[in-house]
């Protein structure tokens, strides 16, 4: 490996104590909320009714202060090694964009509509799906780095797949979620959905980029890593925010029915490990090098979340059911995406004897 492969590696962000126990914190979280909301009940129904065209300010603030530090990381200059891995960006594409959206809204439709339509309220059904939808549409940024590190994963190639699908979701999260609630017959509500896309990744990209630029002209990578540690606990405090918010709002309805938790946590876990699943098989059988399809299976698994959450408040609100089928993605992402990163790395020399092979 040379030099510069090395430096990008250490900039990648290993795995800290607060990633590690994230579902930990996320099941605090929840018994927080809900105890809050109990409690101060006013005070929450205070915070849901600061609306702007639907966008809710205190959540839109939160998110954005999650958002923007992982944005930062982001270099689209990476874009120019793409044709460098043709192959392993192929996989990442064919899964994150014609297969990942599709699997979930399928999924969704048999688990919800069907295999537990009796267990769930009949009237949040749409609404169940259409979180998950959200949930699939968007390419995980920000944990993707983690999970590379953590399987060996060519930097070089993370960075790439990370600052393509981001520039790619820029112009095809809304139409995929449009096409996918409608089909689900769903109504989307257009003005609502192309500015919770403008207010959370177009502008945030922009932003995030702004600063990073400004930070590398005037400090050069140093810079940039004081900044990225100084801001890191803002993403993780806003998140936990978040949750305590969304939990106060749907505490109550949480307490008449936790099994709904444990439900919607079937279709998300079956479609993690799908797509991670089928974009490994595809790596081996077009030859492409472990330490590349590591972080294209990771990718094709796990979601954007913050982002998820986010859209689903706008066009569903603070206590709906799609904002609760996002929220339990946040739940599950941690354990499913370590037992991914552990069989990728157990499965190493039975995926290259195959690539050996072809």
């Amino acid at each position: 490996m040379n030099a510069t492969s090395e430096t990008v590696r250490e900039a990648q962000p290993a795995i800290g104590f607060f990633a590690r126990y994230l579902s930990v914190w996320v099941l605090l979280c929840i018994v927080a909320g809900i105890a809050l909301g109990h409690v101060l009940p006013h005070a929450f129904a205070s915070l849901a009714a600061m609306e702007v065209h639907q966008i809710n300010l205190p959540v839109a603030g939160l998110v954005w202060l999650m958002i923007v530090p992982m944005l930062l990381r982001i270099d689209f200059a990476e874009l120019s090694r793409v044709r460098k891995q043709v192959r392993g960006i192929g996989v990442t594409l064919f899964v994150n964009w014609a297969v990942k959206p599709f699997s979930m809204a399928l999924l969704g439709w048999l688990f919800v509509r069907h295999v537990f339509a009796a267990w769930l309220p009949a009237g949040e059904h749409d609404a169940y799906i259409a979180g998950l939808v959200l949930l699939a549409a968007a390419p995980c940024t920000a944990m993707v780095f983690v999970w590379s590190r953590l399987c060996g994963g060519e930097p070089h190639f993370t960075l790439a797949q990370v600052a393509l699908n981001d520039a790619i979701m820029v112009v095809a999260f809304a139409p995929i979620v449009a096409v996918l609630l409608g089909v689900a017959a769903i109504h989307v509500p257009w003005a609502t959905l192309l500015l919770s896309v403008g207010l959370y990744i177009v502008a945030p990209v922009a932003i995030a980029q702004i600063w990073r630029r400004a930070r590398l002209a005037r400090g050069g990578e140093a810079a940039l890593a004081r900044t990225l540690k100084r801001i890191d606990p803002w993403s993780t405090a806003a998140l936990l925010a978040t949750l305590v918010l969304l939990f106060g709002f749907q505490g109550e309805a949480i307490l008449r029915q936790p099994l709904v938790i444990v439900l919607l946590a079937v279709p998300i876990i079956i479609q993690v490990y799908f797509n991670a699943g089928l974009a490994y098989v595809l790596s081996r059988r077009l030859g492409v090098p472990h330490c590349v399809a590591g972080p294209s299976a990771l990718i094709g698994a796990s979601n954007f979340f913050e982002l998820a959450v986010a859209t689903a408040i706008s066009l569903f609100g603070l206590r709906s059911g799609a904002a609760l089928a996002t929220v339990v993605g946040v739940l599950v992402e941690v354990p499913v995406m370590l037992s991914v990163v552990r069989v990728v790395n157990r499965t190493a020399h039975w995926f290259e004897a195959g690539v050996s092979d072809a």
